[in-house]
């Protein structure tokens, strides 16, 4: 009988084979040999399945590998795992076991709680169950919270692998949502956890003076300033002359003593965040596999001061739980209600959007940081277009509530990170909210790939070192007025009479680098040898004193005034900065031919920038980010190279590096978030570290892979591997 069911699910494409870390219960129970049981002798019990011969191999997959026999499930392991909270089941320690129709037994509350949220199929095998268990409400338990057993979680488990590739079933749209959707919850989402001993938010200003100087490190952030050419001769002007201001945020507690290891919980700002999930029909089989197991890492990953909630949506929406601490007890539930996801019906973005907006715009309780993740695989059906596509907008704006859009007078600031997964997403709507909210949009096009895409986001929220970061950059001679401030997607504004301007920057990840080029019209002046133009000026937010800290002489930049000028050098650091703004901008015009349908015009738009980068002094010095920007604007014309390959891929691709660029931030482009890869030019130290994390982290166990190093689009000092 047993056998026959393998088969039946194998032909039915329901075999999966999950691996869950193991108790510390059955981690120090004693084999019957009498030696202690290997934590990892359950994953290599089912991975020796992958072989005729069952031999193991030192490097097993992270990611699903199709297999042509199938894989065995139910083995003697598994049937003592619950797969919903990942512990053990024996009889006599004090819980009731559920064993459902399918054969496979669950912990009596976890499958409760799993039914609770409408989940009527089996974690394991996904057969439809007849009949579901029922538990009455216990007296007891503040707001309706399961009664859970705490579960001391190694930080580096691996929770769940998945092994073989699941086939999508036939997507139906018109199928009836389950009744995860239509719970009652409730009108204010102000049920998030209490945070505990969290400082006030103090508004003290700490002022920092030191000597002026242009390459000189001022109290935390480093301000650097280079001008175009170190002189203008006396009787000459200059138009257009650039200064170019570059900000580095400092380094974590951690790698301030040179340490790699992640920083303690008391070492950073505590975060909020919020995962809004697709689980519309289109993610179903193995997208949904690979996302839970994404979300895995992201929970086991957050300290017991962050906090998360998680939104899932398809026709609808729905909050999963609240605002909910990471502590042993909260990334139990936390996966518990990520594992009970299923996936049916359409994708409605906009409600995703606004429910998840609602949790932090309503919490009683905030951590310093907060931020919204958002992944979908498809294009909302419900307010871009109808659902019977009869009267589609372009109002990609409608699908972000206007309170955490960027240019609103509330304040308010959430950035939401778009993640696009596959072929069929939206790019232009997922670039849309991301850019209007201050976030930044990764296109994922290779499956695998999705929980390094996640890693390296959540590597840079749990490093924020900068918040609510200004420059104003005011000028000095008093013949000078401001021309232009180049900031990218960074709000910037300038005084009516042109003396002075201003950049809100907003959050910095630790080590995380901003160039700013400004330029001026430099007039003819006999009076000195020495011009000063313009100073900067910093003011931001220390998000774990919170008090404000104000750099009134963060730097000056002066050139010389001779009479006589040899021939000048420009600044390779300027140069280089003209060159990725250049490249920014022939992709945004690239990007709008191809949208008017002119793709060979495209084509000639990059491949006439290429070759002006060529020319450049910074590209014949062989500069590393010269090189990178050559290789992505090659890599974007052959996306261009017809419509469908446009429209499957390209449109993604440009819409990605123009977010990664106006930011100057990483995002996550095609199939790839390996930092050697020249495309990551924005990469911070903690976003390599959480990559290399989520790539290494294989049954619990860091594999000899690739070691990655961090690429900067600015020169910086070597990193110890």
């Amino acid at each position: 009988m047993g056998s026959k069911w393998r088969k039946a699910k194998l032909a039915l494409g329901l075999n999966t084979c999950l691996y869950v870390p193991q108790t510390a219960e059955e981690s120090s129970s004693p084999s019957p040999n009498g030696v202690v049981a290997s934590r990892h002798s359950d994953a290599v019990s089912s991975s020796s399945l992958l072989s005729p011969t069952g031999v193991v191999s030192e490097r097993r997959p992270t990611t699903p590998t199709p297999s042509s026999s199938g894989l065995k499930t139910g083995t003697k392991s598994s049937k003592r795992t619950c797969a919903i909270c990942l512990t053990t089941m024996k009889p006599g320690h004090g819980h009731a076991i559920f064993t459902a129709e399918c054969s496979h037994s669950f912990h009596f509350h976890c499958i409760t709680s799993n039914v609770k949220h409408g989940n009527q199929i089996c974690p394991v095998c996904r057969a439809k169950w007849k009949e579901v268990p029922f538990q009455n409400p216990a007296s007891g338990l503040s707001r309706g919270i399961p009664r859970i057993n705490p579960v001391n979680w190694p930080q580096d488990d691996a929770w769940m692998t998945v092994l073989r590739q699941i086939p999508p079933p036939r997507v139906d749209v018109s199928r009836p949502i389950t009744s995860l959707f239509h719970t009652p919850e409730p009108a204010i989402f102000d049920d998030d956890e209490s945070l505990d001993n969290q400082p006030d938010i103090s508004m003290n200003k700490a002022s920092v003076e030191d000597q002026t100087s242009n390459n000189n490190c001022i109290g935390i952030i480093e301000v650097k300033t280079y001008p175009e050419v170190p002189a203008v001769k006396r009787s000459s002007s200059h138009d257009n002359f650039s200064v170019l201001i570059h900000l580095k945020a400092p380094l974590t507690s951690a790698r301030q003593n040179g340490s790699r290891i992640p920083v303690s919980q008391n070492s950073r700002a505590s975060v909020d965040l919020v995962t809004i999930l697709d689980v519309s029909g289109s993610m179903a089989g193995t997208k949904l596999a690979l996302l839970k197991r994404a979300m895995g890492f992201v929970v086991q990953n957050l300290g017991p001061s962050d906090r998360l909630s998680v939104i899932a949506f398809s026709s609808t929406a729905r909050r999963l739980f609240p605002l909910r601490r990471m502590t042993d007890t909260g990334r139990q539930q936390a996966l518990q209600a990520v594992n009970s996801l299923v996936s049916n019906g359409g994708t409605n973005i906009a409600e995703a959007l606004r429910k998840g907006t609602k949790v932090l715009v309503d919490r009683n309780s905030k951590n310093a940081v907060c931020s919204i993740i958002l992944l979908s695989d498809g294009q909302d059906t419900y307010t871009v277009s109808s659902p019977g596509g009869i009267h589609p907008r372009t109002d990609y704006q409608s699908l972000l509530p206007i309170s955490i859009r960027s240019n609103n007078a509330a304040g308010l600031h959430i950035p939401v990170h778009t993640f696009g997964f596959g072929a069929d997403h939206d790019a232009a709507s997922m670039h849309s909210i991301s850019e209007v909210s201050g976030g930044t949009f990764s296109f994922i096009e290779a499956e695998n790939v999705i929980q390094d895409a996640f890693a390296q986001c959540i590597g840079g929220l749990l490093s924020v070192v900068v918040q609510e970061l200004n420059v104003t950059i005011e000028c000095v001679h008093q013949s000078l007025q401001l021309g232009s401030i180049k900031a990218g997607s960074y709000k910037t504004s300038m005084m009516t009479d042109a003396r002075m301007g201003s950049i809100d920057v907003g959050d910095l990840y630790a080590e995380e680098e901003r160039d700013f080029l400004v330029t001026m019209n430099i007039p003819v002046d006999e009076s000195s040898n020495v011009m000063s133009l313009v100073k900067v000026r910093c003011l931001y937010r220390d998000p774990i004193t919170k008090e404000m800290v104000n750099l009134n002489e963060a730097g000056e930049v002066t050139i010389k005034r001779p009479e006589v000028v040899g021939q000048l050098l420009v600044s390779m650091e300027v140069d280089r900065q003209r060159n990725r703004l250049h490249a920014a901008e022939a992709m945004a015009e690239a990007r709008v031919a191809a949208e008017n349908g002119d793709l060979a015009g495209a084509v000639s738009l990059l491949e006439s920038c290429r070759r002006v980068l060529s020319e450049t002094p910074s590209a014949r010095a062989g500069d590393r980010l010269c090189v990178a920007l050559s290789a992505e604007l090659k890599e974007m014309q052959e996306r261009m190279g017809n419509r469908r390959a446009y429209e499957e891929t390209g449109r993604a691709y440009v819409l990605s590096g123009l977010s990664s660029h106006s930011w100057q931030r990483a995002t996550a482009r095609g199939d790839s978030t390996d930092s050697t890869s020249l495309l990551q030019s924005y990469q911070t130290p903690s976003m390599v570290d959480m990559v290399t994390r989520s790539q290494t982290m294989l049954l619990g166990n860091p594999s000899p892979r690739r070691t990655l190093s961090s690429v900067k689009s600015f020169p910086a000092k070597s990193r110890p591997h």
